[in-house]
């Protein structure tokens, strides 16, 4: 399934109850729910989950352990606001960016400063995830889609308008509070097709399939 980073609801969590190492959780919504499917697929603060039920104005999600231990779902609790968006029908408009739900890790917030009408949010995160965070480049910050504005050492800054501040759960942040990350995936193909040893390199692949011209 695939996203595009536009938060379409902030919903709240009605309940959270753990079966062994799985989370169930229970989300109130004002999705029109009639048009939502058991075993659809909805982005909750950036991860990917199934809809495993539903009733008038909530929504059941099952989370698995492997997928607590990498997201700030294993911190959620009843009452917790979280940004959801449906996956992306065929032929939709790409609002923002592809975005996937599959979490690379988390960040801190360590900032955050209002500009004007708009708020500059700056986010610490390991380096395994800063490697692939390029100025000007696309990131997911508990699924919101947002251009990366400054790089610094051991983290980076996004700038939040004043729509996305109020329609997201940007608006509930504090600092040392824990966020989704999600890096733009071009950045991994990128590096994987610079690390392929022994093979074509990826301006060779570019030329074999006729994006490169051998001028």
């Amino acid at each position: 399934m695939v996203f595009t980073g536009i938060i379409e609801d902030v919903g709240t969590v009605r309940k959270a109850i753990y079966r062994g190492k799985d989370l169930r959780l229970t989300i109130e919504t004002s999705f029109p729910l009639e048009e939502v499917s058991l075993g659809e697929s909805i982005s909750v603060d950036g991860v990917c989950l199934t809809v495993v039920g539903k009733g008038e104005g909530w929504f059941d999600v099952e989370v698995s352990g492997e997928t607590l231990s990498r997201t700030t779902l294993r911190n959620v609790s009843q009452g917790k606001r979280v940004n959801l968006e449906r996956a992306m029908k065929v032929g939709g408009r790409l609002g923002g960016h592809l975005v996937y739900g599959h979490v690379d890790g988390t960040g801190v917030l360590i900032d955050a400063v209002r500009e004007g009408e708009s708020r500059r949010f700056s986010f610490s995160c390991a380096s395994n995830i800063m490697k692939y965070v390029v100025f000007k480049g696309s990131i997911a910050v508990n699924g919101v889609s947002l251009t990366v504005s400054r790089l610094f050492a051991g983290g980076f800054e996004v700038t939040v308008l004043p729509y996305t501040f109020e329609n997201t759960t940007f608006q509930y942040l504090r600092k040392g509070e824990e966020v989704n990350i999600e890096v733009d995936v071009i950045g991994k193909y990128v590096e994987k097709f610079l690390s392929r040893d022994g093979e074509d390199s990826l301006v060779e692949l570019l030329k074999k399939e006729g994006y490169l011209s051998e001028e």
